[in-house]
């Protein structure tokens, strides 16, 4: 058996991942813990490493599951070839993806990491650039700003901080 990469449409990784485990296929679908802001709020989203793609273990002898009811798979736009050739992916990229993934998962990637540049983007601060320096509760964060030749630790709400 080896692992092969298979394309899926926009945002449906997780649709086509069910869809063939549900057909027989092996599959890995490396995903990772990843603060976002929704309405406002701090949450913990799981996203996939790589946007629109999965891994498909498959077997190349003509025993198993056969390669067909892939690409009409609910989800699936396609399988990952160079020429007709599908592309192999090595065993030990994928090994080591799921060992990776297995550590990432107790660690969620913050919203933003200290010492990043920020901009803020409303209130009086507006376009200002500031450093982000920590969390502040679950809607706010202290940031550096430097106004008058001076740092200044201020309170931020989150959604008005970007990248």
């Amino acid at each position: 058996m080896h692992w092969y990469l298979v394309h899926t449409k926009p945002r449906q990784e997780q649709r086509a991942l069910e869809n063939l485990e549900r057909q027989g296929y092996p599959c890995f679908l490396p995903r990772v813990p990843v603060e976002r802001l929704r309405q406002g709020r701090r949450v913990l989203e799981s996203v996939a490493l790589f946007p629109r793609y999965l891994f498909i273990q498959l077997r190349c002898d003509g025993h198993g599951p056969s390669w067909a009811p892939i690409r009409s798979t609910l989800g699936v736009t396609r399988l990952v070839a160079f020429g007709h050739q599908p592309a192999r992916v090595p065993e030990g990229i994928v090994t080591q993806l799921q060992r990776q993934v297995a550590e990432l998962g107790a660690v969620p990637q913050p919203l933003f990491q200290p010492g990043q540049p920020v901009r803020i983007t409303h209130g009086p601060f507006a376009g200002l650039e500031a450093i982000y320096q920590m969390p502040d509760g679950e809607e706010r964060a202290i940031v550096l700003l430097t106004l008058l030749q001076r740092e200044c630790r201020i309170a931020v709400p989150l959604v008005q901080l970007r990248a």
